[in-house]
């Protein structure tokens, strides 16, 4: 450590340097003149060091010298300089992984799971099925989702399971079919077909109440549009007789005396009518 004090008083003090070094055979006296130097501030600096110090200034010992261009150096340098270019870099090498991640969480692992799906809802719907109508429903479904799988359709197999669902869902409820009778909503309706416009269908407003008196939601077809809709109020399609003896029920007093339109029985798929119907219905009118 002493020498390398030595070294930086020689840097420190360079005319000094320069006129001794340059002389050949005045070494001496520039060991003599550090002597002072260090005299000067009270610190006693052994021979041995001195030259140490001047050897080592002459060697350029303790001077930095850069390392050569090359490879190495350039990686060296990248490595040092990776706080301000690794997150980028990680960024752009994770974002690969991130999105194929999302695709299998969102698409991958549900599509892993269809033929499992499948099979539960197929084993609940048969368990909960108590006529054969439900039950060959129940197995229709299911091959028809099994089928998508073969052909590695997953859109139709998934469209199976959504069927399974609702036939499921179905087959578990139980409540009590009642005419909706309350201030402000309509009990029936009547729809003049676009092809026919001399005849009309028409419809009683109805909804599932369980024991409780809640409103249950079932999945109910639109016979005009052909879709599956979740509702708690549908439309049953009843002839015209049973339209009209309704809404004389209801113009008598304001309210519809016989307002049970039947019953839906767990393990059944659709419910006992007390009225004459069709079973088609609509959602929306």
């Amino acid at each position: 450590m002493l020498a390398m004090d030595v070294v930086d008083t020689l840097r420190r003090r360079d005319r000094l340097v320069k006129q001794e070094l340059d002389l050949g055979g005045r070494d001496q006296d520039l060991k003599e003149r550090l002597r002072k130097i260090y005299a000067g501030q009270g610190i006693e600096v052994p021979d041995h060091v001195i030259e140490q110090g001047v050897a080592a200034l002459k060697e350029e010992r303790f001077v930095y010298k850069p390392p050569p261009e090359g490879l190495a150096t350039r990686l060296a340098r990248l490595y040092v300089s990776r706080g301000r270019w690794g997150k980028w870099a990680l960024g752009a090498i994770a974002a690969p992984f991130i999105a194929w991640g999302g695709h299998w969480f969102a698409v991958g692992l549900p599509n892993a799971a269809l033929p499992e799906d499948l099979a539960k809802a197929h084993t609940s719907a048969l368990a909960l099925a108590k006529t054969d109508e439900a039950r060959q429903a129940a197995e229709q479904g299911f091959s028809v989702g099994q089928a998508a799988l073969r052909a590695q359709d997953t859109d139709a197999a998934r469209k199976a399971l959504r069927q399974l669902d609702d036939l499921k869902t179905v087959l578990d409820q139980e409540y009590t079919l009642r005419i909706v009778n309350r201030p402000g909503e309509r009990s029936g309706v009547y729809r003049v077909p676009d092809l026919n416009t001399a005849a009309a269908n028409y419809y009683v407003v109805v909804e599932g109440l369980d024991a409780t008196g809640t409103p249950v939601t079932v999945p109910v077809k639109n016979e005009e549009n052909g879709k599956i809709e979740r509702v708690t109020q549908w439309a049953l399609r009843v002839d015209e007789a049973t339209y009209n003896a309704v809404g004389r029920d209801k113009r008598d007093d304001g309210i519809i005396q016989r307002d049970r339109f039947g019953a839906k029985r767990r393990g059944y798929l659709a419910p006992d009518y007390e009225m004459k119907t069709t079973g088609a219905a609509i959602t929306r009118w």
